[in-house]
């Protein structure tokens, strides 16, 4: 039996390693300004990208490529150059959004599978049959498409792959087709640089023309002020409803700028969904509990098991971003010995580790600190913070850019966690 893909967001190149250690079957990332992913793609060369390639493979995995940018004339010879370039550093897939690059991707690099983007805003059979007839091998659909209209895609084309989103932010447009950002900070969505202009807080004005009066609507308080703002997708409920319509090959989740406790999370708790599908159980209540210590916007289902009429609940007015139910407090770094501070750390306190499925831990107490296991989760407290450079501290904050010393090696990108408190506060910028 071919299993579904889980596709993560690849960041950087440690937010790749942590997607891939923590379960995804593929990621997909960029380097360049022809990517709609350019402000994670600058965390990237090509270096860096092709140790990440590396990194993928030699774990059974794949990378995919962005190039779903629009470019201008004037930008053709360097995405030619750019195209012949990412194919020598042997991906497993590009991902286009237009039909002169797709053209242009076959030409340049014709044993590389292209992925149709988001952006192309496929939504019926008519459409797909056109990017499959000029090589595209894989569509991935747009948000607002439903799963009767995919099932109905996969029947008239069956070796045509759909790829859909799972998790991850919403746009407030139609698949990306905003200009807001544009009007108000000139950075372009559809090019890379959205500024995220719909998480914006705004107050609304009633203008008379004819006598240049100006008047403040004013709503009950909390109410209408993100009236743009989207809540986040989460359809870990209903994978198995999506995996039981039998058309699609891929799970996506969304990330462009994402923290690298959001690749680690989804990647867990998308991972165990689809293990758990396979294995003839479910348990959305744990999926769920898990995602929400992320944080985020509020959760919706959206569109791909509801129709968008159907629903009136996918905007939160009142908040751009609240914290989850915990906090990262720490990270292991690769050596796995030592860790990085990323919120707060002092003597005995107590943390959850989130580490990656699979990973095998011993309980351990030592003159460092103490790993020990209680109700089904691992904790660590330390006695000591001992930097690396040998000096012991009595506290450390994430200022604090040594690395730590562990009681014993643990596996890498295993994460410190603590329950968040009222006095952490409510994020409000994306």
């Amino acid at each position: 039996m071919k299993k579904v893909e889980l596709l993560s967001p690849a960041g950087n190149l440690e937010k790749l390693k942590i997607a891939i250690d923590y379960g995804a079957d593929a990621v997909y990332g960029g380097v360049s300004h022809f990517s709609l992913r350019i402000r994670s793609g600058k965390e990237f060369d090509l270096e860096s990208f092709k140790e990440g390639i590396d990194y993928a493979h030699d774990k059974g995995r794949k990378v995919y490529v962005t190039i779903n940018g629009f470019p201008f004339n004037s930008q053709l010879k360097l995405l030619k150059e750019h195209i012949a370039t990412m194919a020598s550093l042997e991906p497993d897939a590009f991902i286009v959004a237009t039909p002169g690059v797709l053209k242009l991707a076959h030409q340049i690099a014709p044993h590389i599978p292209l992925h149709l983007s988001t952006q192309a805003n496929v939504m019926n059979v008519l459409d797909a049959q056109v990017y499959y007839d000029m090589g595209a091998r894989r569509i991935i659909a747009a948000r607002e498409i439903s799963l009767k209209d995919l099932m109905q895609i996969k029947e008239e084309l069956p070796d045509l792959e759909i790829e859909v989103f799972v998790h991850g932010s919403m746009c407030f447009a139609y698949s990306g087709r905003c200009l807001i950002s544009t009007l108000q900070s000139g950075r372009v969505p559809n090019r890379g640089s959205c500024a995220n202009d719909c998480r914006f807080p705004y107050e609304m004005y009633a203008a008379n023309p004819e006598t240049g009066t100006l008047f403040k609507l004013v709503e009950d308080e909390g109410i209408g002020t993100y009236i743009m703002n989207s809540k986040d997708l989460n359809l870990a409920s209903h994978i198995k409803e999506i995996l039981d319509a039998g058309c699609i090959d891929s799970l996506k989740i969304e990330g462009r700028t994402k923290a690298p406790y959001y690749a680690a999370i989804t990647a867990k708790v998308y991972r165990r969904a689809i293990d758990d599908y396979y294995a003839g159980k479910s348990d959305p209540d744990s999926y769920q509990k898990e995602l929400n210590t992320m944080q985020n916007r509020g959760f919706t289902d959206a569109y791909l098991v509801n129709r968008p009429f159907e629903k009136h609940d996918t905007q939160n007015l009142d908040f751009s971003m609240m914290m989850g139910t915990h906090q990262v407090s720490g990270i292991v770094d690769e050596s796995g010995e030592y860790f990085e501070c990323k919120y707060k750390t002092f003597p005995n306190d107590t943390m959850e580790l989130v580490f990656p499925e699979g990973s095998a831990l011993d309980p351990i107490d030592n003159e460092i600190g103490k790993i020990w296991e209680e109700n089904g989760e691992w904790h660590i407290s330390f006695k000591q913070l001992l930097a690396e450079n040998g000096k012991v501290w009595d506290q450390v904050h994430s200022g604090n850019l040594n690395r730590f010393k562990l009681p014993c090696t643990l596996p890498h990108f295993t994460f410190f966690r603590i329950p968040a408190t009222d006095e952490m506060g409510t994020v409000t910028k994306c």
